[in-house]
């Protein structure tokens, strides 16, 4: 298949226009209308409806998109792969999601360029899905993400584990119920699953967010609690803008990695495995006596003022009235 009708009928799905898509790509409208023609010959199915509102994608439009990304991006590899600098003899892919950059990837980079100088790193961050589908068309090698998918052919193993504890920017004690305050972050499936059997009756929070810094930056310009890792909140923990909630229950959020059962080369995929590996040990919290001790103290918060102890401390969450 021609990767020129490719690029084109991205361009064109990009645009919505044949006329810009032309534009975009230095060439005529007819040529653009050309391409498009071979293509829909190719897989004998319309891709587009044209209007004077512009060009919309068929069902079957839709469809063959994912594949011409692919074909696109695998092509891309292709060319990385054949245009490795001197010096280089392989080209090692690894995606992972943002929130676990600073925590792995910034440490195995370095790592793998001194175990293995000859080999060339592309480093991607990406969401779960997407770094799914290019695990299987063959973009990356190894992927590190919270919420992968089960598929045939790949291995999906447990890398670390984060612990996700619920903090407040002010004392109080905890209960079941329901609280106006209270940032629901949206932590993945299986903390869903891990929330919704610990508070069953809590309901709607006011505030449901999908990234956690924006929760938790939330918090602290407008107060409330929420659940964040452990590591993340410590620092703040120590500086008593946050306060622990105790007796508040402590979730469980995996990160997992997902390779290839079948890789090119298993010699430099297991190097790549055992560099993650080893980081995320050195990364993993170890319950040692002294942080657990410090996560008691973080737990329980300051010692009550005179005034405290006559009126109590806020409870949390406090049931609707």
């Amino acid at each position: 298949m021609n990767l020129d009708h490719l690029r084109t009928f991205l361009a064109v799905v990009e645009t919505r226009n044949f006329n810009r898509a032309a534009e975009h790509l230095n060439v005529t409208q007819s040529t653009v209308s050309a391409r498009i023609m071979a293509l829909e010959d190719t897989v004998d199915r319309p891709l587009f409806t044209r209007s004077h509102a512009g060009a919309e994608l068929t069902a079957a439009g839709r469809q063959f998109r994912r594949y011409a990304l692919s074909m696109i991006r695998l092509w891309q590899q292709v060319e990385q792969e054949i245009a490795l600098p001197e010096g280089f003899n392989a080209l090692f892919g690894l995606g992972a999601q943002v929130s676990l950059w600073e925590r792995l990837v910034l440490k195995w980079m370095p790592w793998m360029r001194r175990q293995a100088p000859q080999v060339a790193l592309h480093v991607e961050a990406d969401y779960s899905d997407s770094l799914m589908r290019q695990l299987t068309d063959g973009l990356l090698d190894v992927g590190v993400m919270y919420a992968p998918r089960r598929l045939p052919g790949l291995v999906t193993e447990e890398l670390l584990v984060e612990r996700l504890v619920m903090v407040s920017t002010r004392r109080r004690e905890f209960t079941r119920g329901w609280q106006h305050d209270y940032i629901f972050v949206d932590w993945g499936p299986e903390f869903q699953v891990q929330h919704g059997d610990a508070f069953p009756a809590i309901g709607m929070p006011a505030v449901t967010v999908g990234l956690g810094q924006v929760g938790l930056q939330y918090i602290l310009d407008n107060g409330g609690a929420g659940y964040f890792p452990a590591r993340l909140v410590r620092p703040l923990l120590a500086a008593k803008r946050l306060y622990r909630v105790p007796k508040a229950p402590v979730f469980r959020r995996p990160a997992y990695m997902v390779y290839l059962a079948d890789p090119p080369d298993p010699d430099l995929q297991s190097l790549a495995l055992a560099g993650l590996r080893s980081i995320a040990v050195e990364e993993t919290e170890r319950p040692t006596a002294g942080t657990v001790a410090a996560d008691r103290r973080d737990a329980a918060g300051p010692p009550p003022t005179s005034r405290q102890q006559r009126q109590g401390h806020d409870r949390w969450p406090q049931s609707a009235k």
